[in-house]
C-alpha cells in the first residue's frame, strides 16, 4: 500500500455529513467538533455524545436512517459509519455519483481518504496515520503525541 500525502483543510464552512451513530463515528465527530464544522449526523439512535453536542448547538442530529438521494449536492464530506457494511456502500455510490469526498467505516477500499488520528494544541495540529492497516498503532502514536505536546505546552 502506498503512503498517504496529508492535507490540511478549513473546514469551518464545509458542510460534512455523518451517517451513524455509533463507537467509531461518535469518535470521528468528537475529532471534526474541534475545527468547528458545520456537521449533520443522521442516525436512527445516537449516543449521549452526540446528543449532547447537539444540545448544546455543535451539530444537527436527524433521528433518521440512510435514504438514497438524501445527501444533499453540496455536501463536501461525508462518513459513512453505519452498522450495515450495504447502507455504507450505498451511501458511497452517491457521493461518487455526486463528486463528494467519502470515507466509508467499514472498508478502507471505499475511502477516498483515510480519517486520521489527530493531537493537537491551539494552532499546531499533528494527524497520524498507519496506512490504514493498523488502527492500534496510529491511535497509540496519537495519543503518545497529544501526551507530549500537552506536556511541552504546559512549558511554555
Amino acid at each position: 500500500m502506498h503512503r498517504k500525502f496529508p492535507l490540511f483543510f478549513d473546514i469551518t464552512d464545509k458542510k460534512i455529513f455523518v451517517y451513524g451513530a455509533g463507537r467509531i463515528a461518535t469518535r470521528r465527530v468528537e475529532t471534526l467538533l474541534a475545527f468547528a464544522p458545520s456537521l449533520t449526523v443522521a442516525a436512527p439512535e445516537a449516543s449521549e455524545t452526540i446528543r449532547e453536542a447537539e444540545r448544546a448547538g455543535k451539530l444537527t442530529y436527524r433521528e433518521s436512517c440512510y435514504a438514497e438521494g438524501s445527501i444533499p449536492d453540496d455536501a463536501w464530506m461525508v462518513l459513512a459509519a453505519t452498522d450495515d457494511a450495504a447502507v455504507n456502500e450505498a451511501i458511497w455510490h452517491e457521493c461518487k455519483a455526486k463528486g463528494i469526498l467519502v470515507n466509508v467505516c467499514s472498508d478502507r477500499k471505499l475511502c477516498d481518504f483515510q480519517f486520521p488520528g489527530i493531537a493537537f494544541q491551539e494552532n499546531l495540529v499533528i494527524g497520524v496515520n498507519a496506512g490504514g492497516n493498523d488502527h492500534r498503532l496510529a491511535r497509540s502514536w496519537t495519543e503518545k503525541i497529544q501526551k507530549e505536546v500537552a506536556e511541552e505546552w504546559k512549558e511554555t
